[in-house]
């Protein structure tokens, strides 16, 4: 088994017949990879099909042996290109039964992008009350920033959320019209778990990765009605755009964070 692929100086015919280039020999369906290093090819296969629905959000993936069947390469390329996907978030390990596609449903993801932790007590997650849901056409700035044309269509969500009873956030969040067509004010009030959760199983969007902007503000009289607190108490506002497959942009989440009993916590590695 060659796990080498092919010298990018070579001519073609002999790109064509070696390293991983004839993998869809044995499976038809599977696109060969065509660049290097070896283990970024098998990922980004993997991605792809992740990003197509052939394994849906929750379920277990081929195995690292069957996936090396399919790709013609070394099993150890196909765990070298996972422990990546796994770093990523995009799939899971659990020991002794598989990799799983990640999925916001689990318990574990809820604090991914929940980064304000309780200064004291266990992490829960918040309960919401939706303030307002509309379409509406995108400003140019919430255009700009989830790719859009000035005026396309966008749904605007505004909610506060709340712990044990305590107003603590107030979040404005900007989706994609057409991403997110059939998305009402009810059917967010009748879903009971993460908001990312409904966009993944009803909306076949998840979200990967996000970018953070964060900043102290002083509350201004509405939000600081909305979090029971005076106005001009000092709050923690953050900008976050969240991407799914392709690092395409499909929320605009801004948020106001009191940390009267709150902190943002983050880990960096």
């Amino acid at each position: 088994m060659n796990s080498v692929p092919p010298n990018p100086n070579s001519n073609s015919t002999a790109a064509s017949t070696g390293g991983v280039a004839g993998a869809s020999a044995g499976a038809a369906a599977a696109p060969s990879p065509t660049f290097s290093p070896l283990y970024q090819q098998i990922k980004a296969l993997i991605t792809q099909s992740l990003q197509s629905g052939e394994w849906k959000p929750g379920e277990l993936i081929p195995s690292e042996v069957e996936l090396a069947n399919r790709f013609k390469v070394s099993q150890g390329t196909v765990r070298k290109a996972i422990d990546e996907l796994a770093a990523e978030n995009l799939v899971m390990r659990k020991q002794g039964k598989g990799t799983f596609v990640s999925t916001h449903h689990e318990a574990r993801a809820h604090f991914r992008f929940l980064r304000l932790m309780p200064d004291e007590g266990v992490p829960h997650y918040p309960e919401s009350k939706f303030i307002e849901v509309k379409r509406m056409r995108a400003p140019a700035d919430v255009a700009r920033l989830l790719d859009l044309k000035s005026g396309d269509a966008v749904i605007f969500i505004k909610r506060v959320q709340s712990f044990d009873g305590v107003p603590t956030i107030v979040e404005e969040l900007w989706l994609p019209g057409v991403t997110f067509k059939g998305l009402t004010a009810e059917r967010l009030v009748e879903y009971k778990g993460p908001m990312y959760g409904l966009f993944e199983s009803e909306f076949g969007t998840r979200m990967i990765r996000a970018t953070e902007k964060i900043r102290a503000v002083c509350a201004g009289a509405e939000d600081a009605q909305l979090l029971h607190i005076p106005a001009d108490t000092p709050l923690l506002a953050s900008e976050r755009v969240s991407f799914t497959y392709g690092d395409k942009a499909v929320e605009l989440r801004r948020g106001l964070y009191s940390t009267e009993r709150h902190h943002y916590h983050n880990e960096l590695n």
